[in-house]
């Protein structure tokens, strides 16, 4: 009797949403012993982890046959075809069908071709297949995918296509059923989620998006949206944030950067003033409003004094959670092509960035001891703040559940409640 497959998910959020949906799919077609390895290409590291990990699995798993997807696999399938570890690579239109998975046999003896991967640039549709959450505590839907965007240093277009967006009435149905079946949150997800609804009959706006859930779903207790392009921000999503407490008071925004020459450099759409204006008018709007971002430290051209800039954003924007990339070149952006930062300085700025993000999360905990939460339990004795900060329990919780407590204390990284 063969084995389930065996997943490994590399990358973001939207990553593991499409790995439960592969495995719901492989489960379907009957597809046994086998590893998949769900890639991301973001960076030359992230790609080299890939390459590190399939050997490893490999090595786990010699009788398994071993499937590369994700966004590494459609961004440069012969690095994974050339590897004598791996069996069948797949790109990210292909991993999403289930007749990908229902063409393979049970026992997958090997005889199809090695690569399957299509021009993501054809694709007009997100792909249709619908899960219903995954883990007992949050669901994330996807109402986006791909990206129209051209940064300098970013491969992900080429890995997820151009930008399509889910219809509304599709979005607001799984939603209904997810809270049907008890989840208390639900996350919107996609690549460049702000952009949702441009290939829609009328053009609508993720606040469009979002106060029609708010409205048609009044079961939902939590929403939360994941990575936004503030500058893309529309009037109704800022709505939402000043009236609708249901949608949670943390965004993380894709910034990556705090000087005006580099913004222009990664091909941005906002300059730092715009960073600094929306922070200052979401927190005018919501005053517990917190923020993540992501923040690139060396990309090419980066003085010292650039990079001051990124650091002096951190304060300037109150930003709580940072997402650190130390810049690395991946072949076919312009980025690759311009001249380099010194590798030591790179990783010099990106640790003092790291530095000052545990200084902000410190700062950001510490103001919350003695303040009232309600937590939305992930684990038994771990939950999280609806600005997303993990709070530790000394007592068992009602996993998903939501439950209200007093912050008692805090250690580096986490909030503790003791309830017991």
């Amino acid at each position: 009797m063969s084995n389930p497959p065996v997943f490994h998910t590399l990358g973001c959020r939207l990553n593991a949403y499409e790995t439960e949906a592969m495995r719901e799919m492989t489960q379907a077609a009957g597809l046994g012993d086998a590893v998949i390895v769900n890639t991301c290409a973001v960076t030359a590291e992230a790609v080299r982890k890939a390459r590190q990990e399939i050997r490893k699995l490999r090595r786990d798993n010699p009788n398994a046959r071993l499937i590369v997807t994700g966004c590494a696999a459609q961004t440069e399938p012969q690095t994974f075809e050339a590897m004598d570890e791996v069996d069948l690579v797949l790109g990210n239109t292909e991993k999403m069908q289930p007749d990908t998975w229902a063409s393979l046999p049970a026992d997958f003896i090997g005889e199809t071709e090695k690569v399957r991967v299509d021009d993501i640039m054809s694709i007009e549709e997100t792909a249709g297949h619908l899960i219903d959450g995954f883990g007992r505590h949050r669901a994330y839907v996807q109402v986006q995918n791909g990206c129209d965007h051209r940064c300098t240093f970013c491969i992900i277009p080429y890995g997820r296509g151009n930008s399509r967006s889910v219809p509304a009435g599709v979005v607001v149905e799984q939603i209904k059923r997810l809270v049907g079946k008890g989840f208390n949150e639900v996350v919107l997800t996609g690549v460049d989620l702000t952009s949702w609804g441009a290939d829609l009959p009328g053009e609508p706006k993720l606040g469009d998006l979002v106060m029609r859930i708010l409205k048609l779903v009044p079961d939902l207790p939590r929403l939360r949206i994941s990575s936004i392009d503030s500058i893309e921000v529309d009037e109704n999503l800022m709505q939402a944030i000043a009236t609708e407490p249901r949608l949670m008071p943390h965004l993380h925004l894709s910034l990556q950067h705090g000087d005006d020459l580099i913004l222009k450099r990664m091909k941005r759409r906002h300059l730092r003033d715009n960073a600094i204006a929306f922070c200052e008018e979401a927190k005018r709007l919501r005053p517990d409003m917190t923020f993540g971002a992501d923040i690139i430290a060396g990309f090419p051209t980066e003085t010292e004094a650039h990079f001051e800039n990124s650091l002096r954003l951190v304060d300037e924007c109150d930003l709580t959670w940072l997402h650190v990339f130390p810049y690395s070149p991946r072949n076919g952006t312009p980025a690759a092509r311009m001249p380099q930062v010194d590798g030591r300085a790179i990783r010099d700025r990106a640790a003092r960035l790291r530095a000052e993000g545990e200084k902000r999360v410190e700062r950001h905990l510490s103001k919350q001891i003695g303040q009232i939460h309600n937590i939305l339990i992930e684990k038994p004795r771990m939950g999280r703040t609806e600005q997303f900060a993990e709070v530790a329990f000394d007592t068992d919780q009602p996993e998903g559940e939501i439950v209200q407590v007093d912050i008692t204390g805090r250690t580096k990284r986490q909030l503790e409640a003791f309830v017991g």
